[in-house]
């Protein structure tokens, strides 16, 4: 099984930053990809950024410019530095992976989510 850990949200002034974290942990062989979702209330999950484990990255045009997406792959690690936020960003932010696990009947991948970290940015 594995686990996605989030940390880093929270209240912060349109203009200003934060830097969200996300640690997988379980029976890990590989994560070839991992990102950050972001959900506000009435609206779709959407796409913010992804990083692939030899470094390529994807960013929203919404975001680009303003955030930053990185990953440690030795500590299966994803970090989320955000920017010159505004209101518009204020989501429920999750942590998404795809990862390689040895499963009971051989190598397997699945999709993982974490539970949410709240961002709310005041204008």
């Amino acid at each position: 099984q594995v686990q996605l850990m989030e940390s880093g949200g929270g209240l912060v002034e349109a203009g200003g930053s934060l830097r969200l974290s996300c640690a997988a942990s379980g029976s890990i062989l590989s994560i070839p990809s991992m990102g950050w979702n972001r959900q506000s209330p009435g609206k779709q999950r959407e796409l913010v950024a992804t990083v692939t484990s030899s470094g390529n990255t994807i960013l929203a045009d919404s975001v680009k410019g303003r955030f930053t997406i990185s990953r440690d792959n030795a500590k299966n690690t994803v970090h989320l530095q955000m920017n010159s936020l505004k209101p518009d960003d204020t989501a429920v932010y999750y942590c998404a992976a795809q990862v390689v696990s040895r499963g009971s009947f051989g190598i397997r991948s699945d999709n993982y989510w974490g539970q949410g970290t709240q961002v709310t940015v005041s204008s």
